[in-house]
């Protein structure tokens, strides 16, 4: 079984700590047999949060010992103003990589990578408020504060808070395919199409104003990703102008509506390739991509590999049971 290791050190904030139990935790087959086993892992004398986060104390059955044999490692936030981890820290995580383990950050865990040079001329991020102070600290660093979270194959960083949820969700969908990542959001009340490029910043319309609501404009794309769509006619069902539909998608969504419309249909044409055997070209009309010259384009660019290699990775079994939480699925609680 893949086992997840969490690296709690003095400083942690609870909610990233916990965020990788319950989203691996989460993730069953379609059977509800477990696909990670998450351990969390302390120093001898545990971790301590940060007063303004309870000033809890955390202990484990695990060590660092356990970083040395995780499949993955994740390494949530913690007090950024503390001095860097002890050296056994960051020997454990350089000894972890070079082995060739998957290594990821959430929010400001990013500075516990950097202090071990893992992120050494690679792009990263971590949350908006400290992403020019680990720019400072470590220059070798290219941080992008804009984004939700950053795949660089076995090193991943995430933004703040909610954002860690995004990234561990796109660690199930790269390990089991979307379908499991989609069974596993709906199962912890997550929208499962979050991806690492959507904005940090997102703004929030006053709830009075109604006709700023995209939600039904989503909706109707989602119904109609397999028709040819134009700016205009998505500015037409939104009964706007397509610059403030723009407007709207950058402040609600944090992309534009082409870029949303095409991930959305990439997200389709997975799911068909996972759970269907028709043809990649009916696959490429069904997402509304039209050919499957296109579909592999924006596939591969926006996946990592063809639509043929993903169906071969992914394809659930005959016998699989519908993409539902089953009745054996841990509590979420």
């Amino acid at each position: 079984m893949h086992v997840v290791a969490v690296l709690a050190l003095d400083g942690v904030v609870p909610f990233d700590l916990a965020v990788p139990g319950q989203v691996f935790g989460s993730a069953v087959t379609p059977g509800g047999a477990p696909l990670y086993e998450t351990r969390v892992c302390c120093g001898p004398s545990g971790a301590a949060t940060a007063a303004m986060f309870g000033a809890m104390r955390v202990e484990s059955r695990w060590g660092l010992d356990e970083l040395r044999a995780a499949d993955t490692i994740v390494v949530p936030g913690h007090d950024p103003f503390l001095p860097d981890p002890p050296p056994e820290v960051l020997d454990a995580l350089r000894a972890a990589s070079a082995r060739g383990a998957r290594i990821a950050s959430i929010c400001v865990g990013a500075f516990v990578l950097a202090a071990a040079g893992l992120l050494d001329g690679r792009r990263a991020t971590t949350h908006w408020i400290h992403a020019a102070a680990l720019a400072r600290r470590h220059p070798a660093v290219e941080v992008d504060p804009a984004v939700l979270f950053l795949d660089d194959g076995p090193l991943l960083t995430s933004a703040g808070v909610a954002a860690g949820i995004d990234l561990c969700l796109h660690l199930v969908r790269r390990d089991h395919g979307s379908a499991t990542a989609a069974r596993t959001a709906r199962y912890i009340v997550m929208p499962p199409q979050r991806d690492g490029g959507q904005a940090q910043f997102i703004r929030h319309e006053d709830p009075r104003d109604v006709g700023a609501a995209l939600q039904p404009t989503l909706a109707w794309l989602e119904a109609n990703l397999h028709r040819p769509l134009t700016l205009g006619d998505i500015a037409g069902q939104a009964a706007t102008s397509v610059r403030t539909l723009t407007r709207r998608f950058h402040d609600q969504a944090g992309t534009t509506p082409l870029r949303w419309l095409s991930r959305a249909r990439v997200h389709r044409a997975q799911h068909l390739l996972e759970t269907t055997g028709l043809p990649v070209e009916r696959v490429a009309a069904e997402a509304g991509f039209g050919s499957p010259v296109t579909l592999r384009a924006h596939f591969a660019r926006t996946v990592g590999v063809s639509p043929q290699a993903y169906r071969a990775a992914f394809r659930a079994r005959p016998d699989s049971a519908p993409d539902t939480p089953p009745d054996s699925a841990p509590d979420p609680l």
